[in-house]
């Protein structure tokens, strides 16, 4: 049994990492026997060219997408594709968006076969032996799916309980070399599910109330194979890392032993941390820790079920300050209660914490399926005025509330990001200037990169331009002057500036992440593979 995975467009801006889900759907379903193919549309341009013949090619009997609410289209699109190249193939959607929206999906997708419920690996499995017994999709728990002109919901899935009986997450599968190209961090989790009740999420519900966790052994025999991958940062991506103070510990404790050399960040809340735990975790490697703060009002903070207070707040940036951690926060504008007193409360509250060494970011609060704030809004005073699934990125307000407009949500965002803007224009100056600190430069630069590679990547301009011929030269003259061919040929088949593209790819070539090949009669430059980077990092 063939299976295509796909991971749907999501823009860089979001900082994407390698689809964690889809790695741990494909090792249990190549667990289970299957073999598994993963198409990834963050890193690689959407063809309907390409995909046919990857069908035709591959032959896969099942296509599963996975899809938040504001990649939900593309990966209908994808799937839509799939069903009118070749109609037999199943097609299957999962993830937070179609777990809450599962019959809507369905009645107004007819391309679309089932949609997986909650965590998948179980469930494809199941499904996969029901297509290859010819056995009724009724049998298998925690789906949704067509049969005929009816919609049917089989018998709910119950948690998974021991995470460790879980295979380690296929990563072999994943185009790692394309994300450490663009300076894209890597992720693992230690545990699922969250205790809390904020009513602008969903991770309670995807992950179950009651937190299940792997091994602190599991997980550092995981961080050190993250870490022999090369990836300048690794993310715990936990809904919570902190939930539980003694796995967070005992997770720690294991790197200490082992001694690991290792870095990584995760997420936490400002009420389940202490100067202790934030010692023990930087000296396990943690450099970085994210809250979700949300406001600076109380009563907003109350409303919103976070339960935590704004002397809590103040006290975990102190915290992480003296622990040797760089505290990020993320503030949501727009929440129920929200007026143009509490806004500029939110923005006074932040730009103080940034004095205190607070780096931070404001979203807007977006109601998405599955959320208490979307099935309550009318009684929270929040107004939803799109459903329009590409508008869910936070980024832009699709709702208000009684005391704050979209327009004003949109301006307080838009004056954050000039914010930031105006700051790099700054270190620009500064370079020019002679007066840029080597972090401004370097932090410049990287950007400036990513923002050339990534643009290299979706055009596919390596695909179309990185062949170069033996015949006319020998193999040491192309491969002395290869990377200037390459660049010669990028800038003349498109407008970007020889300058930017030059550092880029030196950058890349220089970090091993971008290669000249030699490929019968041909040099081919081509992007580091995931079997390469193994093979260099086992000494193989």
């Amino acid at each position: 049994m063939r299976i295509l995975l796909i991971n749907p467009f999501y823009p860089i801006s979001e900082t994407p990492s390698p689809p964690l889900g889809l790695a741990y759907l494909a090792a249990a379903l190549e667990a289970a026997g299957a073999e598994v193919r993963i198409l990834d549309y963050v890193v690689y341009p959407y063809r309907r060219d390409v995909l046919e013949s990857v069908l035709q090619e591959f032959k896969p009997r099942i296509a599963g997408a996975t899809a938040v609410s504001m990649t939900v289209d593309h990966a209908r699109q994808v799937l839509g594709d799939v069903k009118s190249i070749d109609p037999e193939i199943i097609t299957v959607m999962g993830g937070p968006h179609v777990t809450f929206c599962a019959r809507e999906t369905l009645e107004a997708f007819s391309g679309l076969d089932a949609v997986v419920i909650g965590e998948g690996e179980e469930t494809l499995v199941e499904l996969l032996r029901a297509i290859e017994g010819a056995r009724s999709f009724e049998t298998v728990d925690g789906i949704v799916y067509r049969e005929k002109s009816k919609i049917v919901d089989t018998a709910g899935r119950q948690w998974i309980k021991d995470l460790d009986a879980l295979p380690l997450p296929a990563r072999h599968l994943l185009p790692l070399g394309r994300y450490r190209t663009l300076g894209l961090p890597i992720s693992l989790t230690t545990s699922r599910g969250c205790p809390y009740k904020c009513i602008f999420c969903v991770g309670r519900k995807m992950g179950g109330a009651r937190v299940r966790y792997h091994s602190p052994e599991r997980v550092a025999d995981e961080l050190q194979y993250l870490a022999d991958l090369r990836f300048h940062q690794i993310n715990i991506a936990d809904d919570l890392f902190t939930a539980n103070p003694h796995h967070c510990l005992a997770v720690c404790e294991e790197i200490l032993q082992r001694n690991l050399d290792v870095y990584w960040t995760s997420f936490a809340r400002v009420d389940t941390i202490s100067a202790k735990l934030l010692k023990t975790m930087n000296a396990a490697g943690c450099t970085a820790v994210s809250f979700g703060i949300e406001s600076a009002n109380p009563a907003i903070l109350k409303k919103i079920k976070k339960g935590i207070t704004v002397g809590q707040i103040r006290n975990a940036i102190r915290m992480c300050r003296q622990a040797g951690i760089r505290p990020y926060a993320s503030f949501i504008l727009g929440l129920p209660g929200e007026t143009p007193q509490t806004l500029e409360e939110t923005k006074a509250f932040a730009a103080d914490l940034q004095q205190e060494g607070l780096a931070y970011g404001f979203h807007i609060l977006t109601p998405f399926p599955g959320t208490e704030v979307r099935a309550d809004h009318d009684r929270l005073g929040v107004r939803i005025l799109s459903d329009d699934w590409s508008r869910y990125d936070a980024n832009r307000a699709v709702i208000e509330t009684p005391g704050v407009s979209r327009r004003m949500l949109d301006a307080a965002v838009v004056e954050w990001e000039d914010q930031y803007n105006r700051y790099l224009g700054n270190i620009h100056e500064n370079i020019q200037n002679g007066k840029a600190t080597d972090e401004e430069i370097s932090q410049l630069e990287n950007l400036e990169n990513t923002v050339a590679l990534y643009d290299v990547m979706m055009q596919r301009h390596i695909e179309e331009c990185g062949s170069l011929s033996l015949s006319a030269a020998g193999s040491d003259i192309i491969k002395e002057k290869g990377l200037e061919l390459l660049i010669d040929r990028i800038t003349r088949s498109s407008d970007m500036d020889p300058g930017r593209l030059k550092a880029a790819l030196q950058q890349a070539v220089a970090d091993g992440n971008l290669k000249l090949k030699l490929k019968g009669d041909r040099l081919r430059w081509e992007w580091e593979s995931f079997l390469e980077v193994t093979k260099v990092n086992s000494g193989g």
